[in-house]
């Protein structure tokens, strides 16, 4: 499910509090911080908003930074595309996701793609992205997904 179509509501409160009060203990040791409290900072992000739209994507973008040169990747560079995109843009995103390496099998990776070009209005090639992410999903609900997403640009 997209973290945008998820209900906050649902989340548990308890287990975010206990998760939020570990993270602030890991803060207070001090040192410079790991690859899992970065990662812990970036969950505390979304666990804090109460929406996708009230998430500080500056934030996280910049926690992307920093877990990028903890634990460089592709991957990690992705997801601060999707972050960079939801803070400044969907140009500045795909802007990001264009100098990634192909990464063959990877859903998230054409996923993302159609995302950030169908915010963009680019819609023939979102359609693209999204039919190649449902070609390589295993997941049948993720394949509904993007194939949804497929046919939104065609209206």
């Amino acid at each position: 499910m997209l973290l945008a179509d998820q209900d906050r509501r649902r989340w548990d409160r308890l287990l975010i509090r206990r998760g939020l009060v570990a993270l602030d203990h890991a803060e207070k040791l001090g040192g410079a911080p790991g690859p899992y409290e970065v990662q812990a900072e970036i969950a505390a992000c979304h666990a804090r908003a109460s929406s996708v739209q009230a998430t500080d994507w500056e934030r996280v973008a910049a926690l992307y930074v920093v877990l990028g040169h903890l634990t460089p990747s592709p991957v990690v560079e992705l997801n601060r595309a999707v972050a960079v995109g939801m803070a400044f843009g969907a140009e500045r995103g795909l802007e990001i996701v264009d100098t990634l390496p192909a990464l063959p099998g990877y859903v998230q990776l054409p996923a993302v793609r159609g995302d950030l070009l169908a915010r963009l209005g680019r819609h023939q090639e979102a359609r693209q992205q999204f039919a190649e992410a449902a070609a390589l999903t295993r997941n049948e609900r993720e394949r509904a997904l993007f194939e949804a997403r497929a046919r939104e640009g065609q209206q």
